[in-house]
């Protein structure tokens, strides 16, 4: 009876960290849209304008990431160029590294 009880405490434990990991794996994925660049929230606009004068909004997307709405931004001043990650609310989330030669390279 003992082993019974405990290969069903086992079986349990099993279904209820995998359940736990499937739910984890969903809530990771991300579909990323591209957004207009008028589309944008004006909070996001105005604080490019004000922290990056003279930079112009090249690519928006946006995206869901741990059920909160992103966004990220390519701006450009000349041959310049900056990626920021934005919240919801415009405030500014952080700045992406700008890619090297090397990262576009096969591995």
């Amino acid at each position: 009876m003992k082993k019974l009880v405990l290969i069903m405490v086992l079986a349990m434990s099993v279904l209820i960290v995998t359940g736990q990991v499937d739910t984890t794996k969903k809530e990771m994925k991300s579909k990323a849209t591209t957004v207009k660049v008028a589309e944008l929230p004006k909070t996001i606009t105005d604080n490019i304008a004000r922290d990056y004068p003279g930079f112009t909004v090249k690519e928006a997307l946006s995206a869901t990431m741990d059920n909160a709405l992103h966004y990220q931004v390519v701006i450009a001043k000349g041959t310049e160029t900056e990626t920021l990650m934005f919240d919801k609310d415009g405030k500014l989330l952080k700045k992406l590294p700008k890619k090297t030669e090397s990262d576009y390279k096969p591995k």
